[in-house]
Parts: structure tokens; C-alpha cells; sequence
């Protein structure tokens, strides 16, 4: 894979959908690492799509998705495979590849669990956060470069510093030009940039790269709408590895939590 700019899709979805598992990225799925690569936020979100659209079945839902970032995510064109590596009547275990340049980057698994009514007894920890309209616009585009950080619109709470924050999300994009995926698509697609939104150190030369090598993402609720939530804090060891962890939130509030495994590299 060179540094040159590979030939994107038109139009104002983060993909274009070419038939057969194919797509084509556009530059509003372009990363904030390089230019030539996808941001893994819009990639996480097409492959939640793909998992729940694959031999879905009523009375269960996806709980926990996982994403193995390994490597580059090259933008342009690339496929997606998916199957059921565990069936089961009550659980199953679904897996689905992006393949790009003849190589895997992402690997997601997700469960997808049967449900039940557990009203008598449901309870939550996680404490909820000002919504949307009690936040101050945030340009994420001043502190990152990229297509896909230009596309989101971002509200920022009281108290944001490097470290930890409290950040709402949305975007005026579709997944696919299909224009046609629900709203845990859609959310799961935004869940990445968590990474990014309050940086223990500003990207960039004479700093530190921060990339995450993975998404571990686990609901306990199935989220909707259109805005998410980010409740986050950012970790950073002394052996060149960090830790974000974040609570993830709708406007019904917190429904579920989000961890990214990073790799600290002097720049």
C-alpha cells in the first residue's frame, strides 16, 4: 500500500455498496492517521451492518461486537465476508471480514443473544450525562484531519480536558448510499472516534501517535436515534501502552461500554 490516494466513491454516504459484499469508501470515511486509509469509526459501522442484516432472527439481538484492527484500513474499494462460527438456538457467534488489497484489516465477532423480559429486575450503574442541548458546540475538525471527523456534527459537556471528556456525536451521512441501515448501525459507526475526542496529548509531530488496535463493544441495551454519547476517559501506561475506556449513551441515556487497547509511538 503506497501514501497515494485511492480512487473513492461519490456522493454523500460514507460508502457506496457495489453488489456481491463489495464497497467503495468515500471521503467522508477518509481516517485521521493518513490520508489513504479509512477511519475505522464508518468501518465498524458497515460491519454492524452486516452482521445484523446476516440470516437475522426474531427474539435476538447483536450484545457485544468485537473488532481486531490488523493493520491499515485501506480506503477505495473492498469486500466483506461473513458467517456463523457458533449457531446456536439461544446464542450465536457471527463473524464477519473486511478485505481490502487482498489482505484482512478488521475482524469483527459479534454474539447475538436471545432476549426476554427481565423488566422485574433491570438496573443500571453507569450514571447518565448531559444531553445534547445542554452542550457547547465542538469542531473535532480543529484537532483532527481527516473526511470523516469533517462529517460529524460534536457537542462538548462542562469540564472537558485532555484526558477525559464528555462528548455528544451525530452525523447528517448515511452508512451506504442505500441510505437504508437502523440505528445500531448507524451509532456503532460513531463509537470509534472515542479515541480521539479527548486526547491525552495532541496528535501530530513532536507529540505521540495513539492509534487503537482494537474495539470491544458490549449493550446491555439495544441503543436508537441518532446522537451518541461518549462518557470517556483515556489512559496511558509507562510501557508505550494506553487504555480508553468509555460509556457509551442515547437520549434514553447509558446503554452499554466501549474499550480500545492503544499503542503509544513517539512522533
Amino acid at each position: 500500500m503506497t501514501d497515494e490516494l485511492p480512487e473513492l466513491g461519490q456522493g454523500n454516504a460514507y460508502y457506496q455498496v457495489l453488489g456481491g459484499g463489495r464497497f467503495r469508501s468515500t471521503i467522508h470515511a477518509q481516517g485521521a492517521w493518513n490520508a489513504h486509509e479509512q477511519h475505522m469509526a464508518p468501518a465498524s459501522g458497515l460491519l454492524a451492518d452486516v452482521l445484523e442484516r446476516h440470516q437475522p432472527r426474531t427474539g435476538m439481538r447483536m450484545a457485544r461486537l468485537s473488532y481486531e484492527i490488523l493493520g491499515l484500513i485501506p480506503g477505495g474499494d473492498f469486500h466483506i465476508e461473513t458467517t456463523i462460527l457458533r449457531p446456536g438456538r439461544t446464542i450465536e457467534l457471527l463473524q464477519a471480514v473486511l478485505v481490502a488489497n487482498g489482505r484482512t484489516a478488521i475482524r469483527a465477532t459479534a454474539w447475538r443473544m436471545a432476549t426476554s423480559d427481565t423488566s422485574a429486575v433491570a438496573a443500571i450503574e453507569d450514571a447518565p450525562i448531559p444531553g445534547p442541548d445542554d452542550c457547547k458546540p465542538y469542531d473535532g475538525a480543529a484537532v483532527w484531519p481527516g473526511g470523516f471527523i469533517r462529517s460529524l456534527e460534536m457537542r462538548v459537556a462542562e469540564g472537558h480536558r485532555p484526558g477525559a471528556g464528555k462528548v455528544w456525536l451525530r452525523t447528517a451521512h448515511p452508512l451506504t448510499d442505500q441510505d437504508d441501515s437502523g440505528d445500531l448501525a448507524r451509532l456503532m459507526g460513531l463509537v470509534d472516534t472515542a479515541n480521539g475526542i479527548a486526547a491525552r496529548v495532541p496528535p501530530g509531530p513532536d507529540s505521540y501517535a495513539f492509534p487503537n488496535l482494537d474495539l470491544q463493544i458490549h449493550m446491555y441495551r439495544r441503543p436508537a436515534g441518532e446522537w451518541l454519547g461518549l462518557d470517556n476517559a483515556v489512559s496511558f501506561g509507562r510501557d508505550g501502552i494506553g487504555l480508553t475506556s468509555t460509556v457509551l449513551h442515547d437520549l434514553q441515556g447509558p446503554f452499554g461500554r466501549a474499550e480500545q487497547i492503544l499503542t503509544l509511538r513517539q512522533t
